[in-house]
């Protein structure tokens, strides 16, 4: 479903040819793999999970021109929902999140495996085998509205440890998702606290602003450059936007999940307000108040997709400065 666009972004962006990356180098369309023979990690940067969001397609854009190689161990890049990308239409832009479903709800291996047909699906089958051998994932997004960048790291104390020592962006989210399916930056061993697998989302901020774009690129080659994939020679001629002095973090109790479908906000919230009473009637769904749990309450990323399941705004307290 399209997302609900009452703020009418313009687009700023345009998104880059693709398809000279058909064609992957393992057996796998829009995936590319480079080996430096040496030992390392696995280290993989994903793109358009959601077709609209055009700043990590840039980004990969970018990395792949410029020849990109790892130091050491392995480094992965994957245009994902490429299905959905390649539909985006600047004159309906909110229309190419997605074909069928949400490309970042289907991550479980009952979901992966199982019976369900998707054009997302079947894309998801295709590339899970890749990340199940992954141990550092950077998946770049954009969000809705103009609102600050943020980091979501999971729930887990080892994502918040990640994002600190990543350190671009001045707001870190720690959730545990959807209910409506999970994110790939939450699956298998990246939200499990006894593996050494970690996986970070960067939300670069609005879809269609340039800045977006100039964020999810200095994102994808600081991501290498703490990985130690590639040197910070190599990365400093795209390093566009300067890491953030300090941070903030955020851990968010519960997301509210969409009940009716006639839900709407009592005023346009944009994200990261802050809610001074517990209690405070943020919207409606249906005839039911959605209010706020506690004193200081956090909107992190109010939605303008609200549709029975989805998540219309997730609620969220500061943690002290470590984020531990």
């Amino acid at each position: 479903m399209p997302e609900q666009d009452d703020l009418n972004y313009p687009v700023f962006l345009k998104p880059p040819d693709i398809s000279v990356y058909l064609d992957g180098n393992i057996g796998v369309d829009y995936v590319h793999q480079f080996d430096s023979g040496k030992p390392g990690p696995h280290v993989m940067l994903s793109a358009v999970v959601h077709g609209n969001e055009l700043c990590g397609a840039i980004a990969l854009d970018d990395l792949l021109k410029n020849k990109v190689r790892p130091l050491q161990g392995k480094l992965t890049l994957v245009f994902m929902n490429v299905a959905a990308f390649l539909s985006f239409d600047p004159k309906n832009p909110t229309f190419s999140r997605f074909i069928d479903e949400d490309f970042n709800r289907l991550w479980t291996k009952d979901v992966l495996e199982g019976n369900r047909d998707s054009v997302e699906l079947r894309r998801a089958r295709e590339v899970y085998p890749i990340v199940d051998t992954v141990d550092f994932l950077l998946d770049i997004h954009s969000m809705q509205t103009t609102t600050l960048p943020l980091i979501v790291a999971g729930p887990l104390a080892k994502g918040r440890e990640f994002a600190r020592q990543f350190g671009i962006t001045e707001m870190v989210v720690s959730d545990s998702g959807h209910k409506a399916g999970r994110r790939m930056r939450d699956y298998e061993g990246f939200a499990n606290p006894q593996s050494q697998k970690n996986a970070l989302l960067i939300e670069c901020g609005q879809h269609w602003e340039v800045s977006s774009s100039e964020l999810a690129i200095t994102a994808a080659w600081r991501f290498l450059i703490l990985l130690e994939v590639i040197s910070e020679e190599t990365a400093a001629p795209h390093l566009h936007v300067k890491s953030a002095v300090k941070q903030k973090f955020v851990e968010v109790s519960d997301p509210y999940t969409i009940k009716t479908d006639s839900f709407h906000f009592v005023e346009k919230y944009v994200g990261l307000e802050v809610i001074s009473s517990s209690g405070s009637i943020i919207g409606y769904d249906g005839d039911i108040p959605v209010k706020t749990p506690y004193d200081n309450c956090v909107l992190i990323m109010p939605s303008r997709r609200q549709f029975p399941g989805d998540t219309a705004v997730r609620f969220g307290k500061f943690l002290a400065k470590s984020g531990k």
